[in-house]
């Protein structure tokens, strides 16, 4: 019945007065094993000052994890001389092991998904269930089941058009036949270029931005200690100078992935700070340079006038690093992480997505609205507290996991494709 599984196996002047900023203001963080402790015992967890307060929770609960996270190398903390833990080369897996760690990833996914889950599959049954005829009447309870979804309006009349247009095509009359049509709809409005993740491989500099209380500090530690487990060199730039707790978390976080972190106090020009990573970044051939910034809305004009002297600082200071800018959304918020991320385009340039808080929600939807809506591709997705619970988005596995209660397949055969 369900053929799509089997198929699925094959400024300008402001820059001088910028680049009077003494570099040497700026702090290169590095902390020994007993300063780690003493930090660890002084410091208060990261509250991000948004009414709704969701991150401190979440923030809390994964530098948590992260301190139990022993057999994870790329969370270990910096050496005691106060430079960053020395760069082992990583070897290449297993197939083996990759396999695993794929198969663990997606069946966190499946369970992270699991209220989206039951909530679609519930309406496709009784929708499919309860239509003998495809007619206008099965196109308008459509509309509505994947609505309710959260994949938008404008998504789900794509939808519906691309059916009606492969229904008449193909002289489709079994209704039950429009269930793999739908799901292979979804997939395509979800595809993500391949070229999507280069910036990986390049130097590159990546602004991560958006509203307060959606994850952005935890979300490039996730990243940080990523990629420092992939042999890169990495280092962070705590730009978010609106908050102590958002530059002592960033801290924290650099530490347990052994990371450098250029860092100055609460109330310090973060354009001022970007200056001195970007340029400490340049000097010491980092691969990657993650910059976290103050929780801003769109309409805050100082805030965003504010963001785009960082980009132009970045882009004359260091004309040679790639510039990926992505945006923190919160899953669990529905259509408004999709409103957020459409009035940030509207002001900036936005190359990709992270979709935070996916686990125990019931808008997952809300990633395919997003993906096809603004067609600004989801680039990492976050179903959990730990850190290789935030991977790398693909639309089939996020699609076949939405939709696995109604494959007999394993995990394993989902995710592996026969030869």
């Amino acid at each position: 019945m369900f053929d799509f599984f089997k198929k699925n196996k094959k400024e300008q002047p402001e820059l001088a007065e910028d680049a009077e900023v003494n570099a040497d203001e700026a702090t290169v963080e590095g902390r020994d094993s007993d300063t780690a402790a003493e930090d660890t015992e002084a410091e208060t967890t990261a509250v991000e000052d948004t009414g709704a307060g969701q991150e401190d929770e979440n923030d809390a609960a994964m530098n948590k994890t992260a301190e139990n996270e022993e057999e994870n190398p790329a969370t270990e903390g910096a050496s005691s001389s106060g430079e960053t833990a020395p760069e082992e080369a990583v070897a290449d897996e297993p197939a083996e092991e990759e396999t695993v760690k794929e198969k663990g990833f997606f069946s966190r996914l499946v369970s992270g998904l699991t209220k989206t889950r039951d909530s679609i599959n519930a309406s496709f049954d009784n929708l499919f269930k309860g239509f003998s005829s495809i007619d206008d009447d099965f196109y308008d309870e459509l509309e509505e089941t994947l609505i309710m979804a959260d994949l938008g309006l404008d998504t789900t009349e794509r939808i519906i058009e691309d059916l009606r247009g492969m229904v008449k095509k193909n002289h489709i009359r079994e209704v039950e036949e429009c269930r793999e049509l739908v799901i292979n709809i979804i997939k395509e409005q979800m595809l993500v270029e391949d070229s999507a993740y280069d910036f990986e491989d390049q130097k590159s500099v990546m602004l991560i931005i958006g509203v307060n209380g959606v994850g952005k500090t935890t979300s490039i530690g996730k990243l940080a200690a990523q990629y420092k487990s992939r042999g890169k060199r990495v280092m962070m730039c705590a730009a978010d100078t609106f908050r102590a707790a958002a530059i002592d978390q960033l801290k924290t976080w650099a530490n347990r992935a052994g990371v450098e972190i250029i860092a100055q106090n609460e109330g310090s020009d973060p354009a001022a700070v970007t200056f001195d990573a970007v340029k400490a970044a340049a000097a010491r051939d980092v691969d990657i340079l993650l910059i976290d910034t103050a929780g801003r809305l769109h309409n805050k004009k100082n805030l965003m006038d504010e963001l785009a002297k960082m980009k132009r600082i970045i882009e004359k200071e260091y004309s040679e690093a790639h510039l990926e800018t992505l945006i923190v959304l919160d899953g669990s918020t529905g259509q408004n992480a999709l409103e957020q991320a459409r009035q940030f385009s509207n002001v900036t340039q936005i190359d990709g997505i992270i979709l935070t808080k996916l686990d125990g929600t019931a808008k997952g939807g809300i990633a395919i609205a997003i993906q096809s809506e603004l067609n600004v591709p989801v680039k990492y997705i976050g179903v959990g507290e730990q850190i290789n619970d935030l991977q790398k988005f693909n639309p089939e596995t996020y699609v076949n996991a939405l939709f696995a209660d109604m494959d007999t397949r394993t995990d394993i055969e989902i995710l592996i494709p026969e030869e």
